[in-house]
């Protein structure tokens, strides 16, 4: 088993840059969606004031997550908009009747990206990233 765990974390520093385009590439498509309308999303097509601000900070900070740019501030505004976006979005849909269980609220994939930009926050970008080339 060592050996495996040494094969293994040799990976990690390219899986963490995977990982941070890969969460970027995913944000990135919840803003275009909201912003641009593209593709079109049912749940998008009335677009309140909040959903306009979270679609921008999307679209915009996934954006430079996918590049590795300001990753660790980036991906922190993100964690704290994907809590903000369970909770006011998902847990409190209903505010006479909040649900706090993710698989019957729909806020699976907000806790996830939460936590996910959580790690990024901490880990930062990895090494294929603008700001690993900002430090050379």
């Amino acid at each position: 088993m060592d050996q495996f765990d040494k094969m293994l974390a040799k990976w990690q520093p390219m899986a963490l840059s995977l990982f941070r385009f890969i969460t970027g590439l995913l944000l990135f498509q919840y803003g275009v969606a909201k912003i641009l309308g593209f593709p079109a999303v049912p749940m998008f097509a009335k677009i309140p004031p909040l959903i306009v601000v979270a679609g921008s900070i999307e679209l915009v900070l996934g954006a430079l997550l996918m590049i590795g740019l300001f990753t660790r501030i980036s991906a922190f505004i993100l964690s704290g908009e994907m809590a903000a976006a369970y909770f006011l979005g998902h847990m409190f849909k209903d505010p006479a009747k909040p649900v706090f269980l993710p698989l019957l609220n729909g806020g699976t994939a907000a806790i996830l990206f939460c936590f996910a930009c959580l790690y990024l926050a901490t880990a930062g970008g990895g090494p294929i990233s603008v700001d690993e080339m900002r430090k050379k």
